[in-house]
């Protein structure tokens, strides 16, 4: 298989490991056989309720390490081309030196925002 054929395996596996860990969360219990009394019930249920809040941190921690590395990641491809673009805009006339370092510049926003919207996620929501 050839790189892109991998990293498509990958991705599918990691989506079916994210889709399964609620349900394999939620099957964890105390090991208490359920009786016909409701106080199994009750356990059954704040123990479910716990796993849930358990599992929406772990998507939550998820989607801030991807919305910053993958800001990264875009950043970094999008900054490859625009540095070697401006250093011969600049080998050619050392007057674009500045529109230069402004265009190189752009691209860290978006590394930024992905910081922004990471820290949002744990702090407000992680809350």
């Amino acid at each position: 298989m050839n790189g892109k054929t991998n990293l498509y395996v990958l991705a599918a596996m990691l989506f079916v490991a994210l889709l399964a860990m609620p349900a394999v969360s939620a099957a964890e219990g105390t090991g208490e056989q359920e009786t016909t009394d409701g106080d199994a019930t009750a356990d059954d249920n704040s123990n479910t309720v716990a796993a849930a809040k358990w599992s929406a941190k772990g998507y939550i921690a998820i989607g801030a390490g991807l919305a910053v590395g993958l800001a990264g990641i875009g950043t970094g491809l999008a900054q490859s081309n625009i540095g070697s673009a401006a250093i011969g805009a600049v080998a050619e006339d050392d007057k674009n030196f500045t529109n230069g370092l402004i265009f190189v510049a752009i691209p860290e926003t978006v590394v930024i925002f992905g910081l922004v919207i990471s820290a949002l996620l744990i702090f407000v929501m992680g809350a």
